[in-house]
């Protein structure tokens, strides 16, 4: 006679779709391989590992080609197919490609840094982190419960934090590490306070399910589900770097090693920002009125802050030049949260979400594209100033005329169409959300951002100071320069490319 729990044991049955889970998987598996290698690999085949695993991304970025044909889910309800917590849907692949696309170039700019390192750097954990981290920020877009969403952006932020201070014997680094994780646990611990209020209030961590639910809170109740709707969002604003939760971000760009500063710069913000559009746009709609104003708020202060944060840096001080990536990133955040915010408020949430989706991919593929001309001069300049790019025209006239189109782009002016093309679609989100004092305050931070970004581009072609040196380009920096330059050169020349992610499928 069989037991009462096996009937239900075998209820709780399900095949997976390994299809749907595999670019998160591949990374995870790539990561997993590279760490066991690592013990037996001698030291001057070290450099395989880093092949390996640039080998496992590119493997994970092709998963995706087969999804395109239509929306999968896994992890179901047993009781109900349409709830599920994983689910690759458009949202997700789009996400998912800027995820891993950036992971993969990042990855090549790191065979060279870890090379020209020296030892400095242990390859076997730097690779292990890498590829976990990378697997973490794919999982997230695809999450749809909070438990899952949690543990995703946890997986994605934690080896980070190793990351950032791996050097050895570096004190610049280990300060931006532990900078970096005492903000970071913090923020992620108010943000689950905020789930557990959620959770009080509704009974499920389902995104769908909380939707439903949240709307028909007692009125007793209210209170709390609205608390827990604000501290949930503020470990989404952290990993986006919004003001004032950005303290971070300048320390932490310098003291990491390049190529991971370029990781943030893009896969974190990417983590943040498709996690913030699964908690409010797809879980908490009906409390638009709590997240909207914020979000609104915060993209103002943002782009506002981020802004003058980088118009103020010194040309001659030392990493004046990866702060000002950093102060200028702060500041795209900004740009970033303005369609989120308008979605509270437009009638087409779907067109507004489209909007931040097409500005990352535009963001994603110039930013890692500065990021990397800036990883060439560092090479030869070691405290990377903004004034050592004088007369680049001169000693690499390619990687010149890259950073000067990448610069472009950033700042929304022509060659880069692309670059205008996205500010001008998050501009339209505002205006039709009816949020023109936004707007007006995004046109203002656009102008304050073209001096900075003018005043590096025109330093670029102006006459270096002695002889020019010459700056030799290593193959993988060479391939990272030349697939984002390939990418906005693309993009900008058929910009309706982008228009084609607006439609996300959230819906």
């Amino acid at each position: 006679m069989s037991s009462p729990a096996q009937p239900l044991a075998a209820s709780l049955v399900q095949s997976v779709d390994w299809l749907a889970i595999a670019p998160p998987t591949i990374a995870a598996v790539a990561g997993l391989v590279v760490l066991v290698a690592d013990l037996f690999l001698p030291e001057h085949r070290k450099a395989l590992l880093g092949w390996t695993s640039v080998a496992g991304l590119a493997a994970a970025t092709a998963m995706l080609l087969p999804l395109l044909d239509g929306d999968r889910s896994t992890f179901c309800l047993t009781g109900d197919a349409a709830v599920c917590s994983y689910t690759a849907d458009r949202f997700t692949l789009v996400i998912q490609f800027l995820v891993l696309g950036g992971a993969l170039l990042s990855a090549l700019l790191s065979v060279t840094a870890l090379k020209d390192a020296r030892k400095e750097l242990p390859e076997g954990e730097y690779w292990f982190l890498l590829l976990s981290s990378a697997a973490g920020a794919a999982l997230l877009p695809a999450s749809r419960d909070l438990a899952t969403l949690i543990v995703a952006l946890e997986v994605a932020s934690l080896p980070a934090f190793a990351l950032v201070g791996l050097r050895y014997g570096d004190r610049k680094s280990s300060e931006a590490a532990l900078k970096f994780f005492l903000s970071s646990v913090t923020a992620t611990a108010v943000s689950l306070m905020g789930i557990s209020f959620v959770y009080a209030t509704t009974g499920t961590l389902y995104l769908t399910q909380v939707a439903d639910r949240i709307q028909d809170v007692d009125g007793q109740f209210h209170t709390l589900a609205q608390t827990g709707v604000v501290l949930t969002l503020v470990g989404f604003a952290f990993k986006t770097a919004a003001v004032p939760f950005h303290f971070w971000v300048p320390d932490t760009y310098v003291g990491a090693p390049l190529p991971i500063a370029a990781y943030l710069s893009v896969i974190g913000k990417a983590v943040g920002f498709s996690g913030l559009i699964l908690v409010t746009v797809v879980a908490l709609p009906s409390y638009a009125d709590v997240w909207g104003p914020a979000l609104a708020a915060l993209a103002a202060l943002t782009m506002t802050v981020g802004n003058v944060g980088a118009l103020r840096q010194q040309a001659t001080r030392a990493y004046s030049a990866v702060r000002l990536l950093a102060w200028s990133s702060v500041g795209q955040a900004g740009y970033l949260l303005v369609p989120i915010a308008a979605a509270a408020y437009s009638g087409d949430a779907e067109k507004s979400i489209g909007s931040t989706v097409a500005y990352a991919l535009m963001y994603g593929a110039v930013n890692l594209g500065a990021f990397a001309v800036a990883a060439l001069v560092g090479r030869t300049k070691v405290f990377n100033r903004v004034a050592d790019y004088r007369g680049l025209y001169a000693s690499s006239p390619l990687s010149a005329l890259l950073l000067a189109f990448f610069l472009l782009c950033l700042a929304g002016l022509p060659p880069g169409i692309i670059g205008l093309f996205a500010k001008v679609t998050v501009f339209s989100a505002a205006v039709d959300a009816g949020l023109g004092w936004l707007a007006v305050i995004m046109a203002v931070n656009v102008v304050i951002a073209l001096f900075y970004y003018l005043q590096w581009t025109a330093l670029l072609f102006r006459a270096p100071e002695g002889e020019p040196v010459k700056h030799r380009v290593p193959g993988p920096v060479t391939a990272a320069i030349a697939l984002t330059g390939v990418l906005g050169i693309a993009l900008s020349g058929a910009p309706q490319l982008v228009l084609r992610f607006t439609d996300t499928g959230l819906f």
